[in-house]
């Protein structure tokens, strides 16, 4: 059964963050402000998604329209933070960004809401956004890890990647490590994750419905298919958008730009 948090039990958590900006100030850190700060964001933007998600997970009466603009305004924002985190210098970026989340997104979803959970209603809000918002937000990290080392290693690899044209390479071909080094920097985190799951570590979906009382065995099951899907989708993500850098970085003549 669920214990719920009142008011004076948040004010007690927020003794946490007091002992963290303590600690800083004692060791000179100056992490005091941005601790702050960055207390004061969750606070207001998980009070504002908290009264939000009320209104597009109630399970009485769930609006498929309603739920579309939740999700495409979840992948906007996360598209945009994507974005400014490989660069603002790559023009056309942020289509290709908001395009390999979103294929990602609407495939892996898809894939588990028809073939694996099917709910009914299929856009059942209590199974789609959450699933939906685990895999935006890892595949945006991916993406972001893999979209700045791309282009951070190909603005350092002009004199190599030029020899590669001048030598008869294709720009695919010219590119071609530089794009397989930046995919397994992205997928990384998500493999070595799922390599210490269970063992050292228990993911935060699975320690939530852990928390509610959910039977260990139907969280664990959920938590397999969540880390699949993500493993999926960042693959996915990372693949798409990767290439939209790579064709960003020549022109129609094959010749190599810098940004």
């Amino acid at each position: 059964m669920l214990i719920p948090l009142d008011f004076t039990d948040l004010a007690l958590a927020l003794g946490l963050i007091a002992i963290a900006i303590a600690i800083s100030f004692w060791q000179q850190l100056g992490l005091e402000g941005q601790f702050l700060l960055a207390t004061l964001r969750t606070l207001v933007q998980l009070a504002v998604a908290g009264y939000v998600l009320a209104v597009v997970l109630d399970p009485d009466q769930p609006n498929p329209w309603l739920i579309l603009a939740f999700g495409l305004l979840m992948l906007t924002l996360v598209s945009v933070v994507t974005r400014n985190r490989i660069s603002q210098k790559v023009p056309k970026l942020f289509p290709w960004v908001w395009g390999a989340l979103g294929l990602s997104a609407v495939l892996i979803v898809g894939y588990a809401q028809l073939l694996v959970i099917q709910p009914t209603p299929l856009y059942s809000p209590q199974y789609l956004i959450p699933l939906l918002a685990a895999i935006l937000g890892n595949a945006m990290n991916a993406a972001s890890i893999a979209g700045e080392r791309l282009v951070t290693t190909l603005n350092r690899s002009q004199i190599e990647i030029e020899t590669h044209l001048s030598l008869g390479a294709t720009p695919t071909e010219a590119v071609k490590l530089y794009r397989t080094e930046a995919i397994r920097a992205g997928l990384l985190p998500t493999l070595n994750s799922m390599t210490i799951v269970g063992i050292a570590t228990l993911p935060g979906i699975l320690t939530g419905q852990l928390l509610v009382g959910v039977n260990p065995l139907d969280a664990v099951s959920y938590q397999i298919l969540i880390l699949l899907a993500i493993a999926v989708a960042n693959l996915i993500a990372t693949l798409v958008l990767t290439a939209g850098i790579c064709r960003q970085f020549f022109n129609p003549e094959a010749q190599l730009q810098k940004f």
